[in-house]
């Protein structure tokens, strides 16, 4: 984590964990048997609160790779307990957005879209996903630049990353105005573990909404 941090000599003297990943989870072995022929992973994280030198803590962030009909791999996101702060970059910096999600909102990450989700409050964040389990996440652009585009710091001021250069402004969303079709706010996304539509969107996302369209 030191390499994506605002102030990375600060990380160098902070030693405890910043979030946990729990991959690959299901309810039972009928469910995980069913998952695995979908190619898709149930996981969970948790993002104790804190701030290292000034800045929230946060995952390290990462882009998808091109699926095999020629768009990004997308994830669909669900908060448990606490809030959060998706922070979305396209991979060509023409768009950057960031999403605000409070307990039981989901945030789907479209295709072309690196992602850092941010704890910005005082209580654990506790999120879960879905996501296409045929590739490996990329993180190295995030590492060569230092983390994402802005940075959230204390009192959720948000000052950009010099290593990016020009960058546009940020666009702000409310999960619960983010709707998309068969994914409705609030309703529990392991549900919809069987849901042809979703289920065939994580792998084939070539039909898969975009939310933030310009």
């Amino acid at each position: 984590m030191q390499s994506v941090l605002k102030d990375r000599q600060c990380g160098v003297d902070f030693n405890t964990p910043l979030y946990f990943m729990y991959r690959n989870l299901a309810w039972d072995d009928s469910d995980q048997a069913h998952l695995a022929a979908q190619q898709v992973r149930f996981d969970m994280t948790v993002i104790p609160p804190g701030v290292i030198c000034g800045e929230y803590v946060k995952t390290k962030g990462h882009y998808h790779p091109t699926a095999p009909d020629g768009t990004g791999y997308p994830e669909l996101y669900q908060v448990l307990e606490g809030e959060a702060h998706y922070l979305l970059q396209k991979e060509d910096l023409s768009d950057v957005v960031v999403v605000h999600a409070k307990a039981g909102e989901s945030v789907f990450i479209p295709p072309g879209y690196g992602h850092v989700t941010i704890n910005p409050a005082s209580e654990e964040l506790v999120m879960v996903n879905l996501v296409s389990d045929a590739f490996a996440s990329s993180y190295e652009f995030y590492e060569e630049r230092h983390g994402s585009a802005y940075y959230e710091c204390e009192g959720s001021v948000w000052e950009k990353n010099p290593a990016y250069g020009p960058l546009p402004e940020i666009r702000f969303f409310e999960a619960k105005d983010l709707l998309y079709q068969k994914i409705v706010q609030g309703r529990d996304i392991y549900g919809l573990i069987h849901d042809e539509t979703l289920m065939g969107w994580l792998n084939a996302p070539a039909d898969a909404p975009n939310p933030f369209s310009l």
